[in-house]
């Protein structure tokens, strides 16, 4: 039993002596753990935050493109109509060439004409204003 006794004894010793030596040498690895597994938690929260902010700009993305998705054919129409007044606005008539020299004959004709006209119109400006300068001498000695 003595022997029994000084056995336990030792090895609760040699026991001791290694826990001791065990946990000095881990003691640090401990607090390295305790550390990564805050810093894993830290990591995890703003893992599930970016994923939650990708999410909804994933929702964003989808309510765009669906709303692009509606007002493509709109402004494909608004288009198509926009053009087609373009080409109604510069439409020019088509003709042959007798009737574009035709009309060019006559936009020179009425355009000559038009110059005869302020010509004429110019002569009987000048004699109304010399009409004008006669009379005011006509009447300068009678209100003398």
């Amino acid at each position: 039993m003595a022997v029994q006794k000084l056995g336990r004894g030792l090895i609760d010793r040699i026991a001791k002596l290694i826990d001791f030596r065990v946990d000095d040498r881990t003691r640090g690895l401990a607090d390295r753990v305790n550390n990564l597994e805050h810093a894993t938690a830290d990591h995890r929260r703003r893992l599930d935050n970016a994923e939650h902010s990708l999410e909804q700009a994933r929702g964003d993305l989808r309510w765009t493109r669906a709303e692009l998705d509606r007002l493509i054919p709109h402004v494909a129409a608004q288009e198509g109509r926009l053009e087609t007044l373009r080409e109604s606005m510069s439409l020019v008539p088509k003709a042959d060439s007798a009737e574009i020299a035709e009309a060019r004959t006559l936009i020179e004709e009425i355009q000559r004409q038009h110059a005869q006209i302020r010509v004429r119109l110019a002569g009987i400006s000048r004699y109304e204003d010399r009409l004008r300068r006669i009379e005011d001498r006509v009447q300068e000695p009678v209100s003398q």
